[in-house]
């Protein structure tokens, strides 16, 4: 047996000890001196481990790496298959071990040999991926599993080896993780990337990244939702992954130091922060079906260090070691059945309720003890080093060589003992991880070579790197900087606005005074980027067609000697009308600025350029806007430091991003740089001078009914007798409907006619028109999808739809595409202008539960029509009956969304009854603190289900299949909560479940031999009560009698509960039995509160 070193015998290095290797960690991270680091105790010794380590890197590691290719194969004895995924890590660990080399003086060429092998691997994989350019261009258009990059391909050819139909290859954490350890690679100075092609291929790989945070992949553990079922979801792991790759590569040159100006790689800081914000938001949950997962230790520790807000990183660490850890290594995740004893290994999927015979036999991998050692050397935490360093040493064995082996895993029998994997083939990744984590803990190697860009700090402490791109660098505070100021530029669209302004005390500049600097619309700022990263020879494009979001227009721009600031998307005059909204508009400045301010993580000031135009002069409520601005100049927009402006004293201190890759013949003239509008007069003085846009009102009259069914004739005679705006769009829509979008009237065809029409309504404010219009011209709410994807990773659904109609459920990402697709088709059919009021409610949503997720506590499904259906309540509650929710302003609709989610806070106040809360809190099906957990517990003693209205809730197969605190279960119990049809009545079944659920906790030995009818409850309850109240009942089909129950729903909670509870009772006694030993139902889990079964 060879020597091997005393660390491979997993002793600790602890200050003051010695254990034959060099000294480890002494003191804190920060105190050490890398030159003393560097200066071993014993060159000789030092050299004797490493070339210990080189013997094992050799036999265990390069011995199996492919001559032809560069890649490795998950186990050693595989001969075919080479994975993306295991060769990064074992060149990851071939690289550690060069980067140790490279202090010794003669290493006899051990540290070019390994140094050219981790070379050879990057390029290999980068080859096999280059092959498949193709994929790239269309995934950047659709991101769908048919057009992934390939994870596996053939060992010694590069080709592909699985067809997409038989392999998940969608796993964006291994192309994130690939970027990651490549551009650590290179700021080590090796030099990976050789040509302009393949500098265009990277560029590429970033926006194959950057949509991580809405693309549902299949992980880490590449089989996507936990039921193994084929169906990819959204994953923490991989959003991590994304976000830390793309802070990584931005800014960075893959030539190196010797690089130009053109090989260096940009990433959309927008994306990056939406992945960001979507990552956090989702832990310590891993995806909807994994609330822990063990792969989050490789995104939050090493090697992507994928966060560093502290608290959320030990909380969602301490989860997953709290609930994964045992004997012999980490579970993946609970119900994990793959490799387990009752896997059968023959079939791809798992059938439905098979996880079950997974629970605790779930496969122990010590490559988490592993994990776990090398997040211990980062943190300098002796303790975690030595307490999972006991725990790895029952898992090491010796092979022939005499070299330590980490077994891959261990399958429990179910009879206490252990199943351990095959012996006779190494695991890759395992022994890679294992290697760096002895490097470490020998102190052969610092965690500073391991991460030469220092991945493991924050990003303000991060060696600033020099030169002409943006880098992350934001200080600490809230996430950014705490004296972080906002640079605020106003632009007036002409001198006559400006002179206004002025009047105010208000300073603004003209396009003309800022000049040479040009002001252009982010439109423009797209254009320039689609020529990043375009290739021929290989086929490529450059960046997609997406929006540049708040962030990228917070940053100055150098293109070709041009310096140009762009104003953000909010100022865009876009197809759809909220643009048109005053009041919207000025909200949304200011959620605006909050956003940079919060958000911002580069060095260097944001810059905001405020656009002020003519017709916003004309709005009735331009006075606030200049409320607003003179709030600005005080340097100060709801607690952020703000600060106003001459754009060329504000550039010194601004981010500036040099987009070096242009060249001056790509560019077209600037005849699209936001122009001045010149006037001979310079005319208003004040508000009062300018002539208001008038406030239109007319009576509502639906004439589509009248018309439908009517000739053509007789709608065009129609059309030229009446002067109703409203009228005027129905009629058109008929003829849309009829004729098509071409057919004239007088030389206008139909699409002209509404476009017209629409932008009449909207410079009169008249909403129902213009949203009528709107939807007859199909217009799709501006950048909707990342609203939609906001809601989704804080645990909820949406649904879209008109009540009584098939409802679409958005449950993962959706396209714009998509979404207008699904809005025409099963909204607009049914009720014209839900089709784009129904957006605006989404995306109103999507903006709250980002800044307020409180807002939406208890409801699972976001039903659009349902919470349409509450404002319209609360308007009969408040009086407010005469107006139509269709007809009012964007921000009057936002202002009101905001009302009915926060019934619970003003309800008291506006004294509401308790019908009226009920039929709010129903409309939105808001439940109780721990509801889906008691229906769990009621399912697990009531074995023949619940019934409502018809609604069957089985306990088998639902107990089986699923799991308690499973999205799927919860959202199952909504599904049977929203058939109920009125929702006073959904809120009080609400209640009677909880009553039910406190019930059987406090009474264990109870549980139902039949069907839980919680009809038959209501029905008993309001017959008591009528009985209680000398009311004349007469009892009826429980279909019918929900016009009786009125008087019930109305009563305080307080009644109903004792009501209910009798009721519950009775029912108990007729069908319940008490459990005899052998048949007692065990509860799982702690006891729930028995809190008021009102929702709070």
């Amino acid at each position: 047996m060879r020597n091997v070193p005393k660390s491979l015998g997993l002793s600790v290095t602890t200050p003051g000890g010695s254990t034959g290797a060099p000294d480890g960690r002494h003191n804190s991270l920060e105190d050490i001196n890398l030159d003393q680091f560097l200066k071993t105790s014993n060159y000789e010794d030092t050299v004797k481990q490493l070339d210990i380590y080189y013997g094992i890197v050799k036999r265990q590691l390069l011995r199996y790496q492919s001559p032809i290719t560069g890649l490795f194969p998950v186990m050693s004895t595989d001969q075919v298959v080479g994975s993306v995924r295991d060769s990064v890590y074992c060149a990851s660990a071939v690289w550690s071990l060069y980067q140790a080399y490279r202090r010794i003086d003669d290493d006899r060429g051990k540290s070019y040999e390994l140094g050219q092998s981790t070379v050879k691997c990057m390029r290999g994989i980068l080859e096999c991926w280059v092959k498949q350019a193709s994929r790239v261009e269309l995934f950047k258009q659709r991101q769908s599993n048919q057009h992934a990059l390939h994870s596996k391909f053939q060992l010694h050819t590069g080709e592909k080896i699985y067809p997409d139909e038989f392999y998940n290859h969608l796993q964006i954490d291994c192309v994130s993780l690939y970027l990651l350890f490549l551009v650590q690679m290179i700021t080590s100075g090796l030099q990976i990337i050789y040509t302009h092609d393949e500098v265009a291929f990277v560029q590429n790989l970033v926006y194959y990244v950057e949509r991580a945070y809405r693309t549902p992949d299949f992980g880490m553990w590449e089989r996507g939702s936990k039921y193994n079922n084929g169906t990819p979801e959204i994953h923490a792991s991989s959003i991590g992954m994304a976000k830390s790759a793309l802070e990584a590569i931005n800014g960075c040159n893959l030539f190196g130091e010797k690089g130009a100006s053109w090989s260096v790689v940009y990433v959309d800081i927008d994306a990056h922060n939406r992945n960001r914000s979507i990552f956090e938001t989702m832990l310590p949950r891993e995806s909807s079906s994994k609330g822990v997962d063990a792969s989050l230790l490789l995104t939050l520790s090493f090697p992507a260090f994928a966060s560093h807000e502290d608290r959320l990183v030990e909380q969602t660490k301490q989860n997953v070691v709290n609930r994964l850890r045992s004997k012999m290594g980490f579970k993946r995740f609970t119900r994990d059945g793959f490799l387990s004893k009752n896997e059968d290994k023959t079939r791809r999927y798992y059938h439905s309720g098979e996880l079950k015979e997974f629970e605790g036999l779930e496969c122990e991998w010590p490559l988490f003890f592993i994990a776990m050692i090398i997040d211990g050397v980062f943190k300098n935490n002796n303790e975690q080093i030595e307490e999972f360093q006991n725990d790895l040493r029952r898992c090491l064995r010796t092979d022939a060589n005499g070299d330590p082996v980490v077994t891959m895993y261990y399958a429990p029998d179910g009879d206490g003992s252990y199943m351990r994997a095959p012996s006779q083939s190494l695991f890759l990744w395992g022994q890679s991880f294992f290697i760096i984590a002895q490097l470490l803990t020998a102190g052969l190697l610092h965690i500073n070579e391991l991460d030469p860009i220092r991945r493991y700090l924050p990003s303000y402490n991060r060696p600033r790197r020099a030169g002409r791109y943006s880098a992350f660098q934001a200080k600490p505070g809230t996430g950014t900087a705490t004296d972080l100021v906002v640079q605020i530029v106003l632009i007036a669209e002409s001198m006559r606005l400006q002179a206004m302004m002025a009047t105010y005390g208000i300073q603004t500049q003209t396009p003309h005074e800022v000049e040479p600097v040009q002001i252009w619309s982010s439109t423009e700022l797209i254009k320039v980027y689609q020529h990043l990263g375009v290739n021929n020879k290989v086929g490529l494009s450059g960046r997609p067609s997406r929006p540049v979001g708040s962030l990228g227009t917070s940053k100055v721009y150098r293109i070709c000697g041009m310096t140009v600031l762009c104003y953000p998307l909010i100022f865009e005059v876009s197809d759809f009308y909220l643009y048109r909204d005053m009041a919207l508009l000025i909200d949304d400045i200011k959620t605006e600025l909050q956003f940079v301010g919060k958000y911002w993580r580069l060095s260097g000031r944001p810059t905001v350029c405020l656009l002020i135009r003519e017709e916003h002069m004309r709005d009735p409520q331009f006075k606030e806007m200049l409320d607003l601005l003179a709030m600005l100049k005080k340097g100060y927009c709801d607690g952020m430091k703000v600060r106003i402006g001459r754009l060329q004293n504000l550039i010194s201190s601004s981010c500036i991003e040099h987009l070096d890759f242009m060249n001056q013949s790509d560019l077209t003239d600037n005849e699209n740089a936001f122009s001045q509008i010149n006037h001979e007069y310079i005319g208003y003085q004040s508000l009062t001078d300018v002539p208001k846009a008038l406030t239109y009102v007319e009576e509502k009259i639906s004439v589509a009914q009248h018309f439908d069914k009517k000739p053509t004739p007789d709608i065009i005679n129609a059309l030229r007798n009446t002067d109703s705006i409203y009228c005027l769009c129905q009629l058109w829509g008929i003829l849309l409907n009829r004729e098509g979008s071409h057919f004239e009237v007088n030389g206008l065809n139909v699409n002209t006619a509404l476009t017209q029409l629409y932008h009449r309504a909207g410079s009169l404010r008249y909403w129902r028109a213009v949203r009528y219009c709107s939807s007859l011209l199909h217009h799709i709410v501006d950048s909707i999808s990342p609203f939609i994807t906001t809601v989704l990773v804080n645990g909820k659904e949406l649904t879209v739809g008109i009540i009584g109609q098939k409802e679409t459920v958005f449950d993962k990402p959706m396209t714009p595409a998509e979404i207008q697709n699904v809005m025409y088709t099963s909204v607009q059919p049914y009720d014209v202008i839900q089709a784009v009021l129904q957006q605006e409610v989404v995306l109103y949503c999507g903006r709250l539960i980002a800044t307020n997720p409180s807002m939406f506590r208890g409801i699972l499904k976001i039903r659009i029509g349902w919470v349409l259906e509450a404002m319209r309540i609360y308007l009969q509650i408040s009086g407010q009956q005469s107006i139509d929710v269709d007809n009012l302003s964007p921000f009057q609709v936002r202002i009101l969304l905001q009302k009915v989610l926060t019934v619970s806070e003003w309800a008291t106040e506006e004294k509401l009854t308790t019908l009226q809360r009920r039929q709010l809190e129903g409309c939105l099906c808001r439940v109780p603190k721990h509801f889906y957990n008691k229906i769990w517990e009621i399912l697990q003693r009531t074995p023949q289900g619940i019934l409502t209205q018809g609604h069957h809730l089985p306990a088998t197969p639902t107990l089986t299949n699923m799991s308690r605190g499973e999205l799927t279960f919860n959202l199952l119990v909504e599904e049977t909560l929203i058939c109920i049809d009125r929702p006073e009545r959904r809120q009080i079944t609400v209640e009677l479940l909880c009553i039910v659920a406190t019930i059987l906790n406090r009474n264990p030995e109870l549980h139902f031999k039949q069907v839980l009818d919680l009809d038959g409850i209501l029905a008993e309850a309001f017959s008591m009560y009528c009985k209680d109240n000398n009311i004349q009942h007469q009892p009826q089909p429980q279909q019918s009698q929900t016009e009786d129950l009125k008087a019930f729903y109305s009563l305080p909670y307080s009644e109903t509960t004792g009501y209910l509870a009798r009721a519950a009772v009775n029912k108990v006694l007729q069908g319940g039995v008490f459990s005899t030993a052998e048949e007692d139902v065990q509860l799982d889990g702690d006891h729930l509160h028995d809190d008021n079964c009102k929702v709070s």
